[in-house]
């Protein structure tokens, strides 16, 4: 029976139950519904016993076609990582590394590195994908990329121990206020129990340091505006329809008509670590060293100007 498992027909097979009919599966895998039609029918036929059940509309897999369906999964996800990893020895020739990253670190602290970097390295290409974290994670185990700048608070669920995890900064929460407004560096969040308060929507991870920074101080925030995005807070801040925590990465360049305000330390208002993931049983290329010093230096340039501005 070993014939009867290629990975044509598994493949297949996952693409039928992903897609819920054999139509749109043999779509997905470039078939006619009629060779796609033969060749579930052949693998039903050879193990004697069905891998589906046809419906009026789509298909419902058995007990036995859930059995391949995850193995064809795993070997799916195997032969993308394998395909990652020859990408990466070619990549190396050519003198590439693939990098992930997420949105307010690539507007920032990548964008300062990628600058350097590219002026001390020029024969190495940077190909970055930016994405949110648990995509980042998924890309990083198929060897889409081999590195990957990643956030986390003090709750975030732990990566998988598959990755290893190299601190690079601590992004601190700051607030932010319109440019006359009176709030100045040193503020408690007890003091801001009146505010009028903007947050990221849809549950986002800035949300929760409010959330939580709140309830440290005994209250609950009076939130009057839900954002998409960073830009949208600072216009709305500017606007003068409330104040907003935010990580002071996300503002590295905000515009002229606010300001950011730290909190008094005691406070102890969480802030978010950045880190150079990769899987831990991959060896650094060249390259891979090349982009994870440059991206150390940045995030210690952007430390010492934080720094020259307390003074």
């Amino acid at each position: 029976m070993s014939d009867l498992f290629d990975a044509a027909t598994l493949s297949l097979l996952l693409d039928v139950v992903d897609a819920g009919s054999i139509t749109s599966g043999a779509e997905r895998a470039n078939m006619t519904v009629s060779a796609a039609s033969q060749r579930i029918t052949k693998l039903e036929k050879s193990i004697g016993q069905p891998v589906l059940v046809r419906l009026p509309r789509g298909v419902q897999v058995t007990e036995a076609g859930a059995v391949l369906v995850e193995r064809a999964r795993l070997f799916r996800r195997e032969m993308r990582a394998a395909r990652g990893d020859l990408e990466a020895l070619r990549g190396l020739e050519r003198g590439t590394v693939r990098l992930g990253s997420f949105p307010t670190v690539s507007a920032s602290l990548l964008s300062d590195a990628l600058k350097s970097f590219h002026h001390s390295q020029p024969s190495i290409t940077v190909q970055v994908r930016s994405a949110l974290r648990p995509r980042l994670v998924e890309m990083l185990h198929s060897s889409e990329v081999e590195l990957a700048l990643m956030w986390s608070y003090a709750w975030t669920e732990a990566a998988e121990q598959s990755l290893s995890l190299v601190p690079v900064a601590t992004d601190r929460t700051v607030l932010l206020v319109a440019a006359d407004s009176e709030i100045e560096d040193n503020v408690t969040v007890r003091s801001l129990r009146s505010a009028q308060w903007i947050i990221r929507n849809d549950r986002h991870p800035a949300s929760e340091v409010l959330f939580r920074a709140c309830a440290t101080a005994r209250f609950e925030p009076r939130v009057v505006y839900e954002a998409h995005d960073y830009q949208e807070i600072e216009a709305m801040v500017a606007a003068g329809v409330g104040i907003a925590m935010v990580p002071e990465l996300a503002i590295a360049h905000h515009r002229p008509d606010v300001r950011m305000v730290r909190f008094a330390g005691r406070d102890e208002v969480p802030s978010r670590s950045i880190t150079i993931a990769s899987l831990a049983r991959r060896q650094y290329t060249p390259a891979m060293y090349a982009i994870s010093r440059a991206i150390h230096d940045a995030a210690r340039s952007i430390a010492q100007r934080g720094q020259a501005q307390r003074v």
